[in-house]
């Protein structure tokens, strides 16, 4: 009998950046790892999340062994809530990755029913065929994990998101001499994270951000408000530490910075030295010089906090002249937006925003492309998956590792639900899976498809024209003129072509056939043929265009 093949398949984190989810399948096992969100782009209008698609697995189930989780970041960890009901499986991570998925699941009210269970850094976990060690790298984040994934057909390492930072700030390098061990003992597949590969040379220490951090305290005549991402618990410490130093209280704004906080601070993780974090209602009467700020909003999301702030809607904070604002954060791509009209409504406000890479207040959690040199010797892989990156991510990371010796037959560059199988000897593709996206609307999980979108999109570019047309129920005819309501479309009701049209519409259906008149059905569409036609004809704009009839 032949000797199962290897599968790999990314259900995420390919060909994009977010909802980070790849599977691992040998014979009648599967892992998973990871298992994270994408926010969506501005073609998704309504979306809340977009989620890795799991009807693979789902069909799969009793084959599913188990989830193991790389670090604490939302793409990584974002999408639990929505796909552990599904499985029942344990859920493996270090403790504050476990800490943080722990507040995610308590929102949801899942906690009690998941089974969640905290490893170490180089303990070894058996999930069916798979042996799987958790070894520490260094990310924005601490207690961030590669995983050694020991299968029937030689190792895997996956190095989840990471740099070769020798100075973090408050989790543990990046083991380089359990990747050398690694290398030593024999790596048949790499799976490496690509993000950083357009950037020349070494990423930033975290502790370059300390240094920019406690000049722009030391020398801001008012409060200072910095807004980061509520996982980057080593940011988070930087600002509590520099606060302390110059005698400033900090309050937490944002729920989920809170949590975060509050969570991070039970478990270790987060120190408090001089007792600096302080209620907002203690800290708001302090002078000025007195008082940090850390928030949420870094993004430019709508309803956070900074946007409250920015737009002079947030229930307790109001921007003042004399405050610095210091958004500690890159913008997602598709964010640049929302990023820029806060900036740009703080400035209005009076307070002096300090941002970019010239900075300093942010540094990636990614290697560029001396690190990916460096991690590609030191494993010596026989295979080399380049993941989490969009596709010129990964191209490049394919060319970076050809440049140094990888053959190019041995380099795979993924694809969303491409199959990846690994023998021995041997690596290739075969078939997909389904691996579209999901997305999540309100408490709706999958109810939106691409049709809705369609239309959303549609709406938001052209509006929607209703046509009221009310019939006499035995006969169809037309009682009264139609009534055209548009949104969106034109401002005023009484627009002279709102006007036309109802002409229009209305000498239509007086033409039309008695018999035909009876069916609503066709009325409606003959309503909205004609609608279309003449509302084109007169402003080469296509709004949707609704028939509703009301028998009498």
């Amino acid at each position: 009998m032949a000797k199962p093949k290897l599968r790999i398949i990314p259900l995420g984190g390919v060909g994009e950046i977010g909802k980070n989810m790849t599977v691992l399948e040998y014979g009648n096992s599967i892992i998973v790892v990871d298992c994270g969100v994408m926010f969506p782009e501005e073609n998704m209008p309504g979306i809340d999340l977009v989620i890795p698609d799991i009807a693979y697995l789902q069909d799969r189930a009793r084959k599913v062994k188990a989830f193991f989780i790389t670090h604490g970041h939302e793409d990584h960890i974002g999408a639990l809530p929505y796909v552990l009901p599904n499985f029942e499986v344990p859920v493996y991570a270090t403790r504050l990755t476990m800490g943080l998925i722990e507040v995610k699941l308590r929102e949801h009210k899942l906690l009690r029913s998941s089974d969640l269970r905290v490893t170490e850094f180089g303990r070894r976990i058996q999930a069916g065929p798979f042996d799987v060690e958790f070894f520490s790298v260094a990310h924005s984040v601490p207690d961030a994990a590669g995983l050694a994934i020991r299968t029937p057909i030689g190792t895997v390492v996956h190095t989840g998101d990471f740099k070769i930072d020798l100075t973090p700030v408050d989790s543990k390098p990046t083991d380089i001499s359990a990747l050398a061990r690694l290398g030593t003992e024999g790596v048949q597949v790499l799976l490496a994270d690509s993000t950083g590969v357009e950037r020349p040379g070494y990423t930033p220490s975290e502790s370059t951000v300390g240094r920019a951090l406690d000049e722009i305290v030391r020398n801001a005549p008012g409060r200072v408000i910095t807004a980061t991402f509520a996982s980057l618990i080593a940011r988070i410490q930087q600002i509590v530490n520099v606060s302390a130093k110059y005698d400033r209280k900090v309050a937490v704004i944002g729920r989920s910075m809170q949590q975060n906080v509050k969570m991070a601070l039970e478990l270790g993780y987060l120190t408090d030295p001089g007792r600096a974090i302080t209620p907002w209602e203690q800290v708001a009467h302090l002078p000025p010089e007195r008082v940090s700020i850390i928030t949420t909003g870094a993004q430019g999301e709508p309803t956070s906090a900074l946007s409250r702030m920015a737009n002079r809607d947030h229930r307790q904070i109001q921007i003042r002249r004399g405050d610095t604002v210091v958004l500690s954060a890159s913008p997602i791509p598709g964010n640049e937006e929302l990023v820029s009209r806060n900036i740009d409504n703080l400035f209005k406000l009076g307070a002096n925003v300090i941002y970019g890479p010239e900075a300093h207040v942010h540094v990636s959690g990614h290697p560029g492309r001396e690190e990916l040199k460096m991690l590609t010797s030191i494993t010596s892989p026989k295979y080399l998956v380049p993941v989490h990156g969009e596709t010129r991510h990964l191209i490049l990371h394919a060319r970076l590792a050809e440049a140094i010796g990888v053959p190019a037959a041995n380099i795979l560059i993924p694809e969303l639900g491409r199959v990846m199988e690994f023998t021995e000897n041997s690596a290739g593709f075969n078939g997909h899976v389904p691996a579209s996206n999901v997305f999540v609307d309100g408490v709706g999980v999958g109810e939106i498809g691409d049709v809705v979108l369609r239309d959303r999109r549609h709406l938001s570019q052209d509006g929607v024209v209703v046509a009221v047309i009310t019939v006499d129920r035995r006969t169809g005819r037309s009682l009264v003129p139609p009534e055209i309501i548009s949104r969106g479309f034109v401002d005023d009701q009484d627009e002279p072509i709102l006007e036309g049209a109802r002409k229009q519409l209305q000498r239509n259906l007086q033409q039309m056939h008695a018999s035909a008149q009876a069916e609503p059905s066709y009325i409606q569409n003959r309503a909205r043929d004609v609608l279309q036609r003449f509302l084109y004809e007169r402003t080469k704009r296509r709004p949707m265009v609704l028939g509703l009839v009301v028998e009498v």
